[in-house]
Formats: C-alpha cells, sequence, structure tokens
C-alpha cells in the first residue's frame, strides 16, 4: 500500500516537472523568436497647415505625416490589421486620424513600408493653458506635437504559428511653424514602441 502511495507521489511529481520545463521551453523559445525584435518606427516627413487658435481654447489644423515601418526580424513576418492614430498636445487629443494609407498590409522581413496619415481638426477644445502654450510655440516658430498610433498587429513565424500583438508607437515631433501656420517637417527623430 505504501509503495502504491509512493509511486503515485513519485508520478505526480514527475508529470508537474515535465509541465513546468515544457511551460518553461516555450517561452524560452517565444522570447528567442519575438521579444528582441520590436517593430521600428519613425517620422519621415510631416507637413501642418492653417494651425489656428481661437477664443484662447479652440485649435484649427491640418497635418499629414508619413510613418516609416520597419520590420527587423529575419524569420517574422508582420500583418498590420489596424493603425489608429491620435494626435495630441500636452497631452490634450487634438484629434483622431481621418484617413491613413495603406490602413492594413503585410511586411515581410527586413522591409520597410510608409504609412501616410491625415488628420484635422476644426475648433477642437483644449484647455486655457495647452492653448496659451500651443500659441506661444506658434509664435517662436516650433510647434511640439505627439503622434499616438496604437497598432493591432499579428506575427506570422513558419507560416503556421500567429500571435497577435497590440505595440504603442509614441512619436515626438517638433514641427516648424511659419507664419501662415503652416510648416513642413523633413526628417524626425524614431519613435518609441512598447507592447
Amino acid at each position: 500500500m505504501a509503495a502504491r502511495v509512493q509511486e503515485r507521489s513519485n508520478s505526480c511529481c514527475v508529470r508537474l516537472l515535465a509541465s513546468v520545463f515544457s511551460v518553461g521551453f516555450l517561452v524560452l523559445i517565444y522570447w528567442a523568436i519575438f521579444q528582441p525584435r520590436y517593430i521600428h518606427a519613425t517620422v519621415s516627413s510631416a507637413q501642418l497647415a492653417n494651425l489656428t487658435v481661437t477664443k484662447a481654447t479652440a485649435v484649427s489644423y491640418t497635418l499629414g505625416v508619413t510613418l516609416h515601418l520597419y520590420n527587423p526580424s529575419l524569420r517574422v513576418k508582420i500583418y498590420y490589421d489596424s493603425l489608429d492614430t491620435e494626435l495630441r498636445f500636452r497631452g490634450e487629443l487634438l484629434g483622431q486620424a481621418s484617413t491613413t494609407s495603406p490602413a492594413e498590409f503585410y511586411q515581410r522581413q527586413k522591409r520597410s513600408d510608409n504609412v501616410s496619415v491625415k488628420l484635422s481638426g476644426t475648433g477642437v477644445v483644449v484647455s486655457g493653458d495647452a492653448a496659451a502654450v500651443l500659441e506661444k510655440e506658434k509664435g517662436e516658430g516650433k510647434v511640439s506635437l505627439e503622434l499616438a498610433v496604437d497598432a493591432r498587429v499579428r506575427y506570422k513565424f513558419f507560416d503556421s504559428i500567429r500571435i497577435r500583438k497590440k505595440p504603442r508607437i509614441r512619436c515626438s515631433v517638433a514641427i516648424p511653424v511659419k507664419a501662415d501656420g503652416g510648416g513642413v517637417l523633413s526628417s524626425g527623430d524614431r519613435c518609441s514602441v512598447k507592447y
């Protein structure tokens, strides 16, 4: 009787250790394939037009941004299912993208693609403090904006394994502004990407 209990106890321990080892091995494989290879994103260009601040709390603008996305992986392909883009100034929402082209696309290994984003706002209400700072920056000739892109992607490995992720891309853009409220940024800094 005692031998059977000991045998069952040993069998349970062996199964538990095998399960822990299997899960640990899968986590290691996942980390080795996906974690070191985040998407790289850069703002290639940005064109701002008709930036106005009226009544000290309403902002109007038109902004076109070209976002450069790069897949640095040698083995993983990426399907971009959606790119939801917002424009912010000092934490205040100025608007969401009216168009993103392409809206969804497929990216092979070691490839880069450009995505065009159009944003516009008319009479967007912001706090008085944010409007005052925006008006001041405009007067100084350079406006600092933040482009927030929430992506939905599928990583494809060996044509059979697919893993869904939602990377958050944040780009700080300092666009030179002329007196008419327009300006062009020919190249930007690298964006941060978090998973």
